[in-house]
């Protein structure tokens, strides 16, 4: 239980990424049954019928998986979070049951569980009736956001909340379902008809997402200091910015619709979605991101100024020495640890996914400047050496990915120094602790990243599935940072941190999924040749920002 306590703060982030994930996959798929493959007045040739026939039995069957795994994120959540209260507070089950998180999770699995039963019905139902719990779905969720704890607007701020929902689930939730349809359609024209009314559709939710979204977001932010000051107001920002290349994304469809419908249009068409849902879900996994912390309106106080801001992020040189072990502080998770599981650690001040806010000492700050410099060079020499093998002038330089094992090596020696092989805590002891854990988790990637690029880039690997896992695998760890546990009390160095690590993800997603559509778009598409610039640009622009974090 100890170690669930440790580690809650990120799982409970993780929890609601994928809840609202498969929330929205099944909603969307819902009314992508309603309103895109829906019956035409328009005669149809006997392929489009059979496609659309086809279609309808595809996105019953992806609905009702979602519904599934919505209904299983929701039964862990609820029994998570039951544990943690019991444990930590001494509350009995019958305490627990009352609460507001159980009451709303119950709903939210009757009503997923509900879904499931519809779509599997024999014979098929009409689709109509799932809009009933797909709307429980929405309220079940809505339960839990910040609009229900409101005080003030509480009525308009969870009618704005269930709209902008809705609009994500039908915008997001419905891209699979139209490139599961253009993939099994045999008629183009039959295609094309699917993309146009989805088109008007995201259209739509698009506005209404936007529209709601600036409610939401003028009722939590408040003020454009609150914006870059807190880390409520950062993330906000980081999920506007990610908004925004999904717009990019969205019009570039939006065009090829209007081009025609050959089998190349039709094929960048796919791409486009395939990056738009990843993009997607990092948005979602931000969105959830937000859940565990206080909207910034209410944090008043210790707010960070724009003058501290410039302070911190002005350019200056890279720290190229360390400080030796002897001049850090004895690390305190030990002695935590030990305080709780002997019962001596008190629970009513103890804050799930946070170990303490000790403030780091000058060496402890100089140790991590050190660390983020010298993968900063790393990753710059990435970069460079990637544009160096598109340019095919320098043939050694394409072992470029294994430069990642160096860094793998570096972080995990230099990461967290209270921890084998550096420190005096075992290799297992800490992994309950969700920064530790993090890191961990990043080594395995940057390995993984390694070892797959490099046989492609060198010509060992010919299948295009595994030329996908180094996109999939940046742009993930990009998601991943979005998700890290965050300070309650909002302290001051914990935002600054914040705020040089959110470039670090946005530029890791766009650089993976840049990658993805080089590997993905037609050649005769002018984009791809644009992206293929672009994610090694994007990796030597982590390396600079690497270059230039600073603690001090």
């Amino acid at each position: 239980m100890a170690r669930l306590l440790q580690i809650f703060g990120f799982l409970s982030v993780l929890f609601r990424g994928a809840t609202l994930t498969f929330q929205s996959l099944a909603v969307g798929g819902i009314v992508f049954l309603l309103f895109v493959a829906r019956d035409s007045n328009e005669h149809l040739n006997a392929n489009a019928t059979e496609d659309s026939n086809a279609l309808k039995k595809s996105c019953l069957r992806w609905v009702r998986r979602s519904a599934v795994a919505l209904a299983a994120m929701q039964i862990a959540y609820v029994l998570a979070n039951s544990l943690i209260l019991m444990q930590s507070a001494d509350m009995t089950l019958a305490d627990v049951s009352g609460a507001n998180y159980v009451i709303a999770g119950f709903l939210g699995i009757a009503s997923a569980l509900t879904i499931a039963a519809l779509s599997n019905a024999r014979p098929p139902r009409s689709s109509a009736l799932l809009l009933f719990p797909a709307a429980a779905v929405i309220a079940s969720s809505v339960m839990t956001s910040h609009a229900m704890a409101r005080l003030d607007y509480r009525a308009p701020l969870v009618a704005f909340t269930a709209l902008h929902q809705a609009a994500t689930a039908t915008w997001l939730g419905g891209l699979p379902y139209l490139l599961i349809a253009i993939r099994g359609t045999q008629s183009t024209d039959f295609a094309r008809q699917l993309c146009a009314r989805f088109s008007k559709l995201a259209l739509v939710s698009v506005c209404v997402l936007a529209s709601a979204g600036f409610v939401l977001g003028f009722a939590y932010v408040g003020s454009f200091r609150a914006a870059y000051g807190t880390s409520y107001g950062a993330m906000v920002t980081t999920k506007i910015i990610l908004f925004g290349v999904l717009l990019l994304l969205g019009a570039l469809n939006y065009q090829l619709v209007r081009a025609g419908s050959s089998s190349s249009i039709l094929s960048s068409l796919k791409r486009f979605g395939e990056a738009e849902i990843g993009i997607g879900i990092t948005v979602i996994l931000t969105a959830a991101s937000l859940t565990s912390l206080p909207p910034a309106a209410d944090l008043t106080n210790d707010r960070v100024s724009a003058v501290e801001i410039f302070a911190r992020m002005a350019p200056r040189p890279p720290r190229l020495g360390s400080p030796t072990m002897q001049e850090l502080p004895e690390d305190i998770y030990a002695a935590e640890k030990r305080a709780f599981d002997s019962g001596s650690l008190a629970t009513e001040s103890f804050v799930p996914g946070q170990a303490g806010t000790r403030p780091n000492t000058p060496a402890e700050k100089a140790w991590s400047e050190y660390n983020h410099h010298w993968a900063g060079i790393i990753v710059l020499s990435v970069g460079l050496l990637a544009l160096l093998a598109q340019a095919g002038q320098v043939s050694w330089a394409r072992n470029w990915p294994l430069a990642f094992f160096g860094l793998a090596v570096f972080l995990f020696l230099r990461s967290d120094p209270e921890v084998w092989p550096l420190g005096p805590n075992g290799f297992w002891v800490t992994m309950a602790d969700p920064e530790v854990l993090m890191h961990r988790i990043f080594v395995v990637l940057v390995i993984a990243l390694a070892i797959f690029e490099w046989r492609v880039q060198t010509g060992r690997i010919a299948s295009a599935n595994i030329r996908l896992v180094f996109p999939l695998l940046v742009a993930f760890s990009g998601a991943l940072l979005l998700t890290h546990s965050h300070s309650l009390g909002n302290i001051k160095e914990e935002v600054l941190a914040e705020l040089s690590h959110i470039p670090l993800a946005i530029l890791a997603v766009a650089a993976g999924w840049s990658r993805w559509l080089e590997l993905r778009l037609p050649s005769e598409n002018q984009t791809r040749h644009l992206v293929a610039r672009l994610w090694p640009a994007c990796i030597m622009l982590i390396g600079v920002v690497l270059l230039n974090y600073h603690e001090m």
